[in-house]
């Protein structure tokens, strides 16, 4: 490590010095704490007595190694404050730590080689003219294990072969850095180096994703670059004063009442930065999420306080520093704001992200579902809204935990009306969904049509499946649809070129139907969805030239809870015009010929 590039920071491998490593006489201990009086080691082979550490004179770095130190023992810095106090302190840099509520690192050797995936880390890419479609998960509310969690390995034994039955192409994964509270999901951590104790080990979780790699599966983590948990062991006061966040009386809080990150510290940017690194370098992982990266460019998430000018300088360097690294990589944003060129390249003047969550799309579509269908009308364009801003950014659709809790009703239960009304619309909806164009990400669940609420303590309800017949045909619906997008070039091939989809009409408002097409190469696909509660029998719908439509999919066939025969059926253009049978809450997919 470069202490220099640490301390400006532009340092991308810090991990590999600060912490704790192997060396030829024993086990290397290293901390920053540059306003400690002092600072001493403890662990269990010391018997928790101090250890005295070397301040070594440069900025505030302390350093001991330890003789008969081992894998699997336990250890903290002990902080004194000026005032002669202490704090004992886990390791910012530790790559292990102990299960809450205890806190301790515990040493770890990270040089196991767990992988075999050269081939697959040699050709994945970010997926912009490939299907991504993406299956969030939180790992201990999947599925139930009686009363312990599922480790990293036996989830790979069962999460892999559903993820390759049901058609996604990658799984993103709620953070996992170790974190002391269940009911944050991860996102208020402690240990931003340490694979959480939870569900196994670091070699576990290295297990886990090289499986998914060699099924064909990418991983994604959910990463946390804009706070952190207020626990005393963790990173907040570390040597007694604000050092990884911002002084308190100045913005150090977030809205979660955690602290915030300082990015102008030099320190703390190589913090972020090696974190980053470390995992897409040590696990492999395919690809980060940021998560509320309005906290980055704006104080406090807030547009109306102003541009956070550190946050966007931060931000810029991370990603362009990461892509130098790993190219090939994904680095996605979590961005409810209006914030401008964010997935531009830096050296264009951009935030430097491959993608964007469309949350916009998000909250038009399930606010469109919740309203009864009269008034669907007046919001008919709504719908539409996404398509205009659409080629603004390189958007990733998303139906995400955030829209299953909190009182906010699941997916499927946010849909108006009746038990059958709620799956009709729904199946329309995620055929909507998949038809428009946009990477895709949806939360477990959602797949299999849940009512209940997630709950981070209770799996998914997948035994809704056996005595429930409108869950299982909503899943196999779910599937299909998933398999459809994989393997129709048109629904995942040059989706950010506008010159590949165009809208027939806006102006079915009354109506409340929707027609696109989309066209990649030889392939043309006519999408017409209808979101109201009456069946045309015969519907004239304007598109150029003559052809042949032949149905590929509608969302109201029997096989999947709906009323129609699933004997696809044929129409033909003639001079521009054609008459389709649209059932009611419907969405039907036509190759055209």
């Amino acid at each position: 490590m470069n202490l220099d590039s640490f301390f400006s920071g532009n340092e991308w491998f810090a991990y590999q010095y600060f912490g704790a490593h192997f060396v030829e006489d024993g086990v290397a201990f290293r901390v920053y704490a540059p306003r400690a009086s002092k600072v001493a080691l403890i662990g269990s082979f010391s018997m928790w007595h101090d250890l005295p550490m070397r301040n070594e004179g440069r900025g505030g770095i302390y350093s001991l190694t330890v003789k008969n130190a081992k894998v699997g023992d336990l250890y903290k810095f002990r902080i004194y404050h000026q005032d002669g106090s202490f704090v004992d302190k886990a390791d910012p840099y530790g790559f292990s730590m102990e299960l809450r509520p205890c806190s301790a690192s515990i040493i770890t050797d990270l040089s196991t080689d767990c992988f075999s995936d050269a081939d697959w880390m040699e050709h994945r890419s970010k997926g912009y003219h490939q299907p991504v479609n993406i299956y969030e998960i939180h790992f201990g509310s999947w599925k139930a294990n009686g009363d312990r969690w599922y480790t990293y390995e036996e989830l790979s034994k069962q999460l892999i072969p559903y993820l390759k039955e049901n058609g996604y192409t990658h799984v993103e994964i709620m953070p996992i850095h170790e974190h002391p509270h269940d009911a944050s999901w991860g996102y208020q951590s402690t240990g931003f180096f340490a694979a959480t104790s939870r569900y196994g080990t670091p070699q576990g979780l290295k297990q886990f994703v090289n499986a998914c790699h060699m099924a064909g599966i990418g991983v994604i983590l959910d990463f946390v670059l804009v706070h952190f948990a207020v626990d005393d062991y963790g990173l907040g006061c570390f040597d007694g004063y604000p050092l990884y966040e911002n002084n308190h009386e100045n913005g150090g809080y977030s809205q979660w009442g955690s602290y915030q990150f300082a990015y102008a510290r030099g320190e703390v940017a190589s913090f972020l930065k090696s974190c980053a690194n470390f995992w897409l370098s040590e696990y492999h992982f395919d690809g980060l999420r940021v998560d509320a990266v309005s906290n980055i460019v704006y104080y406090n998430g807030d547009c109306n306080q102003g541009i956070y000018h550190q946050g966007v300088r931060f931000i810029r360097d991370w990603n362009e520093g990461l892509h130098n690294i790993h190219p090939s990589a994904m680095l996605i944003a979590e961005d409810s704001t209006c914030f401008p060129n964010v997935t531009t390249p830096v050296c264009y003047g951009g935030l430097g992200f491959d993608y964007k969550w469309d949350l916009g799309f998000m909250h038009d579509t399930l606010q469109f579902f919740s309203y009864p269908v009269p008034e669907r009308k007046r919001h008919y364009k709504d719908i539409l809204f996404s398509f205009h801003y659409f080629y603004n950014e390189l958007y990733m659709l998303e139906f995400s935990h955030d829209e299953n809790v909190h009182g906010k009703k699941t997916i499927l239960d946010k849909m108006y009306g009746d038990y059958e009304d709620k799956f009709s619309q729904c199946r329309a909806m995620l055929l909507y969904m998949i038809c428009h164009p946009g990477k895709k990400l949806q939360f477990m669940g959602n797949e299999i049509g849940q009512f209940r609420e997630w709950d981070h303590n209770r799996p998914q309800d997948f035994e809704a499946l056996r005595p429930f017949p409108m869950h299982q045909m909503f899943a196999r619906f779910s599937r299909d649809i998933n398999r459809m997008y994989f393997n129709h070039i048109a629904l995942h091939d040059e989706e950010y070129n506008k010159a590949c989809f165009w809208l027939l009409s806006e102006d079915m408002g009354s109506d409340l139907v929707y027609a696109f097409c989309r066209k990649v190469r030889d392939e043309q696909l006519l999408f017409v969805f209808h979101f109201g509660d009456t069946s045309y029998p015969s519907y004239r719908l304007y598109m150029e030239g003559n052809h042949r439509l032949v149905e590929m999919m509608n969302s109201q066939w029997e096989i999947y809870g709906g009323v129609e025969p699933c004997a696809p059926r044929q129409h033909w253009v003639q001079n521009g015009f054609v008459d389709l049978y649209i059932p009611r809450f419907a969405g039907c997919v036509f190759r055209v010929e």
